[in-house]
Order: structure tokens, then sequence, then C-alpha cells
């Protein structure tokens, strides 16, 4: 049974709006009973139970009942529910069943909005809010009467509202900590000794707001301990653009040691000049090319997105190499970087170096034009076309400013050990773990920017072992939990990366496992078709102020919003949640969205290959990985070709020799290609 989280109707299983109230609903990823952090809010009618004597019962039901309707408004206004009504009074929660990341905020603001409404009116109220943690009943339906609801902060909500001054607003400890920075507070109220409590409760006034709803202080976790190597890419860039030299260079580190924070900082310093910057990534499949990242340089540049059509996208591409070396030569070069790139028609170029020297003329006539900066993140997921085209660029572009720089973990050296060998102008800068000192730096000022105690920063510092993004996860797992003195911090990677995903609401770390479906880079129209979520956007914002996923400014599909997990060890834990079985009908969603958003341009086939084969669905696999097979060798990316032949021939059943004797036939030509002759008179079919 799904229960409506707008209204609290039950509906069937395949339902995908209320019956009652017409909101979409959302699959729900835990039912029962579950732990909480959530927000109460208490408001009472001041004096109103004695007044009440005194009057006839229509005139107490006309004072009530408008009482109760902008009441329960303001608070659903803010993303709130009615718990229940309890005479004069009316307790709110906030955060359950449905979170949105910043509900002791929406708590704090509805509070607010109920006190002003209240003075305008002038109705004496007092209001209180408490955040904590508490059992929540998931199946629990409000119109029956059911408590969703309980634990300690209900209670002690309740008495910080008898505590409360008439006209105020008074919050407990950890709303006003997890509030401060958009909220007013009156400073110097006095702890309160509340009835039951052995200690006296904390309390804070608040005032009003000080910045509009929706706005967060989204700045990137503090770069520390970087200040060398920092240096090194400012002095690098700085000659680049004055002697216009390019240079390659290589930031080698785990995962997690910080690449792209350092490579973020770089493009922040470099976009303050007049400079340009493009951003590209290889992942572990599904890249739209086997020059993936340069190939999202290049359309970047074009303006031309997957979604587009063939003919458009060559169109695109055409006219800006036009603007780039001219109308004459556009056709010619823009023909090339097609099937470069994979927008490219039957057919191949003379030879894979015409097809590099068209790259070549493409990025020296963008960095004629101004300063360029080419980012090409994960390097180690590149396929060996792309290594060999970046090495081929670092080693013949000529008297133009670009600066390539390059983010790979040092595995990727196992295959190219000498990658960088016997270039003009090349560096590699090995990111290696943050320093004790360096490492508690940082975990004290996430804290303090989480609002959390800095006590635990030491054993953040220590468990971490020098690497940001475990001291990152840490730290939020602390701040994200109010119980996190009483918790045992995780040691391992999976379980820093779980404790933050235990952490979240039930709808956020449902979207999250989905996107991981999706892969590193997801998008809003697959996330819709996996699982109707009414508060969809919401969830996703909450996500990106928990810095567990970012809003990209370039979507490789036009018209979706693109998105990226931060780190790859929170895809994979999330993605690792899912059954089998849940699984695989979610691989098919996510084929079936990208057979339709990408259309006729086969841009995603790698990417399909891979959702159709997890699927289950081995024959649809086949039939893309030969597509990309095909594609790849097109543009002389045989090595990447033989690659998917081979993949392709292992999903073909043993009894379908037909198609097995055609991907052997075109597997011993893209291995005749590379010269692996032997391999190829041994595999071609008598």
């Amino acid at each position: 049974m799904l229960v409506c989280p707008r209204c609290g109707e039950e509906n069937s299983e395949t339902a995908r709006f209320c019956s009652a109230c017409g909101a979409a609903l959302a699959e729900q990823a835990r039912t029962g009973e579950e732990r909480r952090v959530v927000s109460i809010v208490f408001i009472d009618l001041v004096g109103f139970t004695a007044r009440s004597e005194k009057l006839d019962p229509e005139d107490v039901r006309a004072i009530l009942t408008p009482y109760y309707e902008r009441v329960r408004s303001e608070l659903e206004r803010f993303g709130g529910r009615v718990e229940k009504f309890i005479g004069d009074a009316v307790m709110g929660v906030f955060g359950a069943p449905v979170a949105f990341g910043d509900d002791h905020e929406r708590a704090v603001r509805a509070a607010l909005a109920v006190r002003d409404w209240a003075g305008e009116e002038g109705l004496q109220i007092r209001v209180a809010v408490n955040t904590g943690e508490a059992i929540v009943d998931m199946d629990a339906r409000i119109d029956r009467g059911d408590a969703m609801i309980a634990g300690d902060v209900v209670n002690t909500a309740a008495r910080l509202q008898t505590a409360a001054l008439v006209g105020t607003v008074l919050v407990g400890h950890e709303t006003y900590a997890s509030t401060r920075t958009w909220i007013e507070y009156q400073p110097g109220f006095q702890p309160i000794k509340a009835k039951g409590k052995a200690e006296p409760v904390q309390a804070w006034i608040a005032l009003r707001a000080i910045a509009p709803a929706g706005e967060r202080p989204l700045t990137p976790v503090p770069i520390v301990g970087r200040d060398r190597e920092l240096d090194v890419l400012k002095g690098i860039w700085q000659r680049v653009a004055e002697e216009r030299r390019p240079h390659l260079v290589t930031v080698f580190g785990p995962s997690g040691i910080g690449k792209s924070r350092l490579a973020l900082e770089l493009m922040e310093h470099v976009g303050a000049q007049d400079a340009r910057v493009l951003r590209g990534r290889s992942t572990p499949y599904g890249t739209s090319s086997p020059y993936g990242a340069f190939a999202q340089h290049v359309k970047q540049v074009a303006r031309a997105y997957d979604s587009d059509e063939l003919s458009e996208a060559r169109a695109k591409l055409t006219a800006a190499l036009a603007e780039l070396v001219g109308h004459d030569a556009a056709d010619e070069h823009a023909a090339h970087l097609s099937l470069l790139v994979g927008l490219g028609e039957d057919g191949e170029a003379p030879d894979r170096e015409t097809l590099f020297f068209s790259a070549r003329l493409f990025v020296e006539s963008l960095a004629s034009q101004m300063p360029t900066m080419l980012l090409f993140e994960d390097l180690h997921w590149a396929d060996s076309s792309l290594l060999d085209l970046l090495e081929g660029l670092a080693a013949r572009v000529r008297g133009v400013p670009v600066l390539l720089l390059a983010l790979a973990r040092p595995e990727m050296l196992n295959e190219r050990p000498g990658w960088g060998g016997g270039l003009p102008a090349y560096t590699a800068l090995q990111l290696d773990r943050l320093t004790d000192g360096a490492s508690f730096e940082l975990a004290e000022l996430l804290l303090a920017r989480l609002e959390a105690s800095g006590q635990r920063a030491s054993g953040i510092a220590e468990t971490a072992e020098g690497n940001p993004l475990f001291i990152e996860e840490l730290a939020a797992s602390v701040a994200e939990r109010s119980t996190a003195e009483t918790t045992e911090l995780p040691t391992t990677v999976r379980a820093i990366v779980a404790a933050r995903l235990d952490a979240l609401p039930a709808e956020e770390t449902s979207l999250l496992v989905d996107a991981s479906v999706v892969g590193r880079v997801f998008w809003r129209g697959a996330l819709a078709r996996i699982a109707p979520r009414d508060e969809l956007s919401a969830l996703l914002g909450s996500l990106e102020e928990r810095d567990l996923v970012r809003r990209e400014a370039v979507s490789r599909i036009i018209g979706e919003q693109q998105y990226a997990f931060k780190h790859a060890l929170i895809r994979d834990v999330a993605y690792q949640r899912l059954p089998r079985a849940e699984r695989r009908q979610r691989h098919a969603t996510v084929a079936g969205f990208l057979e339709e958003t990408t259309g006729e341009m086969g841009q995603s086939n790698e990417a399909l290959a891979h959702h159709w084969r997890e699927a289950g669905e081995f024959q649809r696999a086949v039939d893309c990985l030969i597509a990309a097979a095909h594609q790849a060798g097109r543009g002389w990316a045989k090595e990447h070709a033989v690659a998917l032949y081979r993949a392709a021939l292992e999903l073909v059943p043993m009894d379908d020799e037909k198609l097995r004797r055609d991907i052997m036939r075109w597997l011993a030509v893209a291995l005749q290609a590379q010269y692996h002759v032997a391999d190829a008179e041994r595999l071609r079919p008598s």
C-alpha cells in the first residue's frame, strides 16, 4: 500500500497518483517504523481555554476553525504537516514522512509565519520548535488519529512552548544550531528547567529570517594543505599564458584525495582571467566516443547535444569551425572531427593522423583566440585512443597558450608506464595524503561549517588517514547524526559512505540509489522515469546542499538537467543496496530513456549496452556493442573497436553460429588494422 505524503490517503501499489488529492506518489523506500531526525512545531493560543468557558460553542468554533486552517496552511506551505490538534494547541512535524533536507529551517520559517499572522490578527500565541531524533511510524494515518511521531523531541517541544513568551518563537539547541545561518536569534535566553529533564534545556528566541527561502551558502569544501600543488599549477598556467607555450599536466592520486577539488581551484583562478575553460570526463562505460572527454570539449564549443538530430549536430560543428578556421576549411575539418567525436557518417578518414591533425587545428584555433584550459577528468577510465590523442596534442600543438590538465588515479600508469615521456612540456603532479596537521585543520573547518562540535576533529583526522573525502564524509556523518557522540564512527571507506547514506532521509537515499543505476552522470528525466517523485527538484536540491551530487553546467542531452555524483564511492555504495531483480528492472528503464532521448545519433551505444546487459537483455546489449564497435572503427579507434567486438562475442550464445562468425570477421579486420596479424589469422573464419 502506498501512502500519499501529502494527505495520508492509502493507494494501491500500482498507483502513480493519489486518488484523494492527485499528488504524485513516489516509490516508498521503507515502511514500518524508522528512526528519523524531525522538527516539531508546537503552537498554543494563550488563555483561550479560560476565555472559551464564557463563549457559546458556536463562537468557539468560529474562532478555532480559521485558526486551525491558517496554521495548517502555513505548516503545509513550508513542507510540514499537522500531526494533531489538542484543544487550542497544534502540533506540526517537519521531516516525516517526507523530508526535504532543510526541514529544521522550514519549521522555524513556518513558526515565524504563524507568529506574524497571529500578531496581525490580534491573537496571542506561544510557539516552539525542537529538532531531534524520533521514532516515525511510516504507516500512520493522520486521518485515523494514528500517532506518527514518538520520542523525547516531542516532549521537549511541548516544554519549550510552555516556557515561551507570548508572541515569540522559542527553539531548542539542535534547531538553533542547524538554522542560525539563515535565522536571526536573540541571545541571552536563560536555560529552561523543564519537567522530567535532569539538565536545563537551552533555548533561543527566533527573531526573523535573514536570507530568502531556498538560498544556501553552497561553498565547496575548503582546500587545505595543497598550497604547494596549487602554486605549481598557477605557475604553469602563468607561463602558458605569457609565453604562449602549451603544457600537459597530469595530477595523480587515489580516489578522494582531492584531484577534482584542486582542479576546481585552478579553474576559478583561470576563469577570473580572460581565458576559456572546457571540462571533459572519461567514464568506465557509456562514453559517446572513444575520445569521450575531448569529444565533450568539442561539443561544448559547438553547443551540440547528444539529443540533437545528427544533421543538426553536424551543422553546429561546421558553424563553430567556420568561426575558428574559416569557411574554406570548415567542411573538411568538421567531417574529420565528426568522426572523432561520434557524429560521422559511414566511412572513415584516410587515417588516424588526419583526424588528429583536425583535432590539433581545433585546439590551436581555440587557444589562438584566448588562453585555454582543457580539463580531462578521470583519465584512468580513458580509452587508449584518447590517451594517444592527448599525448599527440601535447607533442604537436605549437605557439598557442593552452594548458592540458589531466586527472588520473595512479593505476593509469600500469597501462601507460611511459606516459608523458619525451614531451616538450610535461609535468606529473602527485597528490599525497594530507599531513596530520592539515587533516585536523580540514576536519575542524568542516565541522565548523556544518555547525557541529569540533571535539571530534582529532578522531576524524585519525580515522580518515589524510584522505580529504574520508574527512568530509566523516564530518558530514557526525554533523547529520544528532546521536553522533554515542554512535561508533565508521573506520573504512565503505562504512563512511554508508553512514552518510543512512543519515539521509529515505527519499533522498532512494533517489541516490536510482541515480546510481544511471551512472556517475545522470539526468533528471531518467530519475523521473525510474520512479515519479512529487518533490524531485527539492530532493535533488537537498542532495546538492549535502555535497553528494553536483548540478553540471553542460548536459549531454538537450533539455535535460545533468547531475553527477560527487564521488564514485557514494555511487558505488548506493548501487550495491539494490537487489539484483530491482537492478535489472531499473537498468531496463534507463536504457529505454536513453534510446528515446539520444535518438538516431547512437551516442549512447556503449551506455545502452551496459544497461541492457545489466537488465539481462543480452541480445540488445550485443546489438549496441556491435554498433559502438563499428562506430569506433570508423573513427580509427581500432583498439577500442577490438575491445567492443570481444565484449559482444562474450554475450553471444555458442549456438548462434552465424552471429559469432560475423563478429569474429569484424574482429579480425580490426585486429589486422592494429597489425595483430597472428591473432587476426587465428580468428578469421574459414
